[in-house]
């Protein structure tokens, strides 16, 4: 089944890669933001049997808007029989997911092909 494509925003790159699809929040997540991706997000996470990979790598900024915005990311998804991978390497955003204790509930992953259950690209030749 096709899915249309999420409108353009500048806080968010949906894309679909290996079976799931990707949300790609970039630049500063406040509450401003939030507000911005919370259709966005409800769209993505309201179907059924979503395979979503959240990337949050391209985040420069991350405060309480963004992990109500994981929660309900989480909570939507799970509701309609669907997975959620996270993707975070930035330390003070991994520092807010951990002390908050969502990283219990969706533990962060270093990178998309770790996510997608690839090895990590190498340089080099075979």
């Amino acid at each position: 089944m096709q899915h249309e494509p999420a409108p353009p925003s500048r806080h968010l790159r949906v894309h679909e890669d290996r079976g799931h699809t990707v949300l790609e929040f970039r630049g500063e997540i406040d509450i401003a933001a939030a507000v911005e991706l919370l259709p966005l997000l409800d769209r993505v996470t309201g179907r059924q049997d979503a395979r979503l990979v959240i990337d949050l790598s391209g985040v420069e900024f991350f405060d309480c808007s963004g992990l109500r915005l994981l929660y309900r990311a989480r909570a939507r998804v799970l509701d309609h029989n669907g997975t959620l991978l996270l993707v975070c390497t930035h330390p003070l955003t991994l520092r807010i997911i951990r002390v908050t204790g969502l990283s219990r509930l969706l533990p962060p992953l270093p990178s998309l092909d770790a996510a997608l259950g690839q090895p990590e690209a190498t340089s080099g030749t075979l």
